[in-house]
């Protein structure tokens, strides 16, 4: 044979099994995401409530920079609808976490109604076996350390300036003081202590009670004597004056990155968010206006607000007497259910009142799901302060937080299985998971939710109250709003109650850019909707469309518009 030749065909085959060597960019892909997903970052049973430090955040930081790095070289032409999802999905939470470092988001972990202190009170649930009830155990243990690393990442932010601003901690002592308790039974975290598992011995009942008792004594009250002592005589005193972000360094750009991550898009500036805010509160309030006259109510449209927030017929008389109205409705939407959806979730939820222990200054009501199988998710509903909880809106947060909002959203995205990596079952974006439970309230009017004017006026309120994050977030944190302002521009537009625009405006002054979620995510969603149908015309299927919103799971707002406007394609095409 010809040298030249045998050469040639060597050099082929060389080429041939380099290549056939070479992994393809989709395995590739499914590798990166592997690496993450098993990343632990930690050792749990060393760290129960986790790890809190900067140079834990900087490692993480940077764990995610490398992996960003690699996505960035793959080609994604090969890649699937789903891994194109995966691809899109894992780069923007990997840059999170990069963005959460670089901007030192972990000196300031408090919120107006929550905090590192009061978040472990989701961690007490009832407990199944002794395995469980060991890990309970040690997590309560583990407070001191927990406490020490929050201490140092709060003091630094204090000197670096960047501490929460002090007008919004009214009542924050509703936080800690009443894990303040002198008989460690009266401990709401001895509380899964009361009823142990059938199957613990005699014995292992008699040494985890033991091992509690010292563990409330020894490791829980003393933290929250010294949370106590730490807000009230260091951290409230040094906290700046100023509100918004932007007051502080690197705000301004840390405000728009906010933006950016709430609204899963590059699209908006402050301006704009202000401008849609201003342009919806227009709309939503000439249709609560019809509603005022279609009701004959004589007065104005504050007359009207005042006439909601103090006539007794739309409050109920007891926590009970208000549980079992939101049961009720909780009912009447799942009934509805099936004629709006192709899938629904296997897991069911309950109606739950909101724990004592946070209710102070927490919202109205809210979902608080669960990934364990043997768990249901739960409708939280708030019945501290029942002059504050009215029951026209109750339909709206129903359905919003229940089904087919939070509740089903969510349980159908952990139940995607095998069919999405397990990063993708876990995640959550406000622009698409509020943005849904938003859009609900509107869809509850075609499930026949709303069943007087109040109810409708109800809905309106609750829509108007998420138009009005969009004008007083980006007041407050852009362009210079007092708290004042933000306060008079809700009472003057919603019928909340004045107390739940008290909580909810130090929540935005505390929050920057998560209030813009809810009503960007909504608008998109109603505007693929109404694309949806305009090209369609009689094809239109409802069930359908929330199939294609939901099928995939959480994605960022401008992959949800691709999915749509590739349904709208598919479905011409078969026309």
């Amino acid at each position: 044979m010809n040298a030249k030749i045998i050469l040639f065909v060597f050099t082929i085959s060389f080429l041939y099994a380099c290549e056939s060597g070479k992994k393809k960019d989709t395995d590739l892909l499914a590798d990166i995401i592997e690496k993450v997903q098993d990343h632990k970052g930690y050792e749990k049973d060393d760290f129960p409530l986790g790890l809190f430090n900067e140079t834990y955040f900087q490692a993480e930081a940077d764990f995610a920079s490398g992996c960003l790095d690699e996505l960035n070289e793959l080609d994604t032409i090969q890649f699937s609808a789903s891994e194109q999802i995966s691809y899109e999905l894992l780069k923007f939470r990997l840059q999170n976490k990069v963005d959460y470092n670089d901007f030192e988001m972990y000196l300031n972990p408090l919120l107006s109604d929550s905090g590192f202190h009061s978040s472990l009170v989701y961690r007490v649930r009832p407990l199944k076996d002794y395995e469980q009830t060991k890990k309970y155990l040690n997590l309560l243990n583990d407070m001191p350390r927990h406490v020490d690393e929050y201490f140092l990442l709060i003091d630094k932010g204090l000197k670096k300036g960047v501490s929460q601003p002090r007008v919004i901690f009214k009542g924050y002592e509703s936080t800690y003081d009443m894990h303040l308790v002198d008989d460690f039974k009266d401990s709401y975290f001895y509380g899964p202590f009361k009823k142990l598992p059938n199957d613990l011995s005699e014995q292992q009942k008699d040494s985890v009670l033991k091992a509690a008792k010292i563990s409330i004594e020894q490791s829980v009250t003393p933290q929250f004597k010294r949370i106590k002592s730490f807000f009230e005589d260091k951290y409230f005193p040094e906290t700046r004056t100023t509100l918004g972000v932007s007051a502080t360094p690197n705000g301004i750009a840390y405000y728009q990155n906010r933006i950016n991550f709430y609204t899963t898009s590059k699209q908006y500036t402050a301006n704009d968010i202000h401008d849609i805010g201003l342009s919806e509160v227009k709309r939503i309030r000439g249709e609560m206006q019809k509603i005022i006259e279609e009701v004959g109510f004589k007065g104005s449209f504050d007359d009207f607000l005042l006439f909601l927030r103090t006539d007794e017929q739309f409050y109920a008389k007891t926590p009970r007497e208000l549980m079992m109205i939101a049961r009720d409705m909780a009912k009447r939407a799942d009934e509805q259910l099936p004629r709006f959806f192709m899938t629904l979730p296997r897991k069911p939820y309950g109606v739950a009142p909101v724990p004592d222990a946070i209710a102070p200054k927490y919202t109205a009501g809210r979902y608080v799901g669960s990934r364990e199988e043997n768990e249901p998710g739960y409708y939280w509903v708030n019945t501290y302060d029942l002059p504050s909880r009215t029951l026209y809106t109750l339909p709206a947060l129903t359905v919003h937080e229940a089904v087919p909002g939070h509740h089903l959203q969510g349980s159908l995205n952990n139940e995607l299985g095998d069919s999405i990596p397990s990063f993708r079952r876990d995640l959550y974006l406000s622009a698409y998971g509020e943005g849904w439970g938003l859009y609900t309230e509107f869809l509850a009017a075609e499930m026949g939710m709303y069943t007087t004017p109040y109810e409708r006026f109800g809905q309106l309120t609750y829509e108007m109250w998420r138009a009005c994050r969009l004008v007083v977030d980006t007041g407050v944190h852009a362009l210079g709003w007092t708290r004042e302002e933000m306060v008079q521009f809700m009472r003057e537009n919603t019928a909340l109650s004045l107390h739940e625009i008290e909580t909810e405006t130090d929540r935005y002054i505390s929050w920057p850019g998560q209030a813009l979620s809810y009503k960007i995510g909504e608008l998109k969603i109603r505007e693929l909707r109404k694309k949806t149908e305009a090209a369609l015309g009689n094809e239109f299927d409802i069930r359908a469309f929330h199939e294609v919103i939901l099928e995939q799971g959480t994605v960022t707002l401008p992959i949800l518009e691709k999915r749509i406007n590739q349904y709208i394609a598919e479905k011409k095409d078969g026309a």
